[in-house]
């Protein structure tokens, strides 16, 4: 069974975010980036998938210049092959990725392709939906549980819906899955490990031609203002009970009473 895993580095939300002076990105001068968190479940999926099946695991990133350490990082949880698509100078829109993705995985052999189901800095899920259009593959997203028929040529999927809904797929192989989560919690990889594996380790690279035209244009960011604030009710119950009634009265939501 060939599982690929297709990752993306985020912005850290740890650390505070400024915009840079175009006002069409982040300043990335000083931008610290991790692996987006739903993309680390697909992987522990597949991980878990191959020492359930067999087979082997292989790892694609878009190659922004940084991404060696998340590839390593792969590697050092038990990735079979990592390899590096493309050359970026800064992440390119969910069409651009899709496009670039598409064309590495055309020349590798893959039975299921997993990725996470979105990212924090798009939110849009679509990567997953757009690479299974491209290599007219089926696709399910939301998934949080995966299962490989007896014969390797099928997949079941659980689709998880609002409400604790759950729907069952049956796919064809090869095929595209958008994962929620995994059925374990992602591995921890030791930092001696992953440092050992930057010096040793071989971080293939794949060049693709991807179309510059279409995709997201982003005009303009900023940072929200707060439009609003909390009132903070101090004093015993009794003060804090005809507070909340005050402002209830005061907003409408309520009427009558002293």
């Amino acid at each position: 069974m060939e599982l690929v895993v297709l990752l993306k580095q985020v912005p850290d939300l740890a650390e505070e975010l400024e915009i840079d002076p175009s006002g069409t990105d982040l300043a990335r001068d000083w931008l610290s980036l991790v692996t987006s968190e739903w993309d680390e479940y697909a992987l522990e999926e597949a991980l878990q998938l191959r020492d359930l099946v067999g087979g082997a695991v292989t790892c694609l990133a878009l190659d922004t210049g940084s991404v060696d350490e998340m590839l390593a990082t792969c590697l050092a949880r038990g990735a079979d092959r990592v390899l590096k698509v493309g050359s970026f100078d800064r992440p390119p829109d969910s069409h651009t990725a899709a496009k670039a993705f598409a064309a590495a995985l055309r020349g590798l052999p893959h039975d299921l392709v997993l990725t996470g189901v979105q990212a924090i800095d798009d939110l849009d899920g679509q990567v997953g939906p757009l690479v299974a259009t491209e290599l007219d593959l089926p696709h399910v997203s939301v998934v949080t549980h995966i299962s490989i028929g007896a014969d390797g040529k099928t997949a079941t999927a659980h689709q998880e819906y609002a409400g604790g809904l759950v729907a069952e797929f049956e796919l064809d192989l090869p095929a595209v899955l958008g994962v929620q989560t995994s059925r374990e919690a992602p591995r921890y990889a030791p930092v001696s490990r992953v440092r050992q594996l930057l010096k040793t380790a071989e971080i293939g690279a794949l060049e693709v031609s991807v179309p510059a035209d279409g995709g997201l244009v982003i005009e303009s960011m900023a940072v929200p203002e707060a439009s609003g604030h909390a009132e903070m009710i101090e004093g015993d119950a009794a003060a804090v009970a005809d507070r909340i009634a005050a402002i209830l009265r005061e907003r409408g939501l309520v009427k009558g009473g002293a």
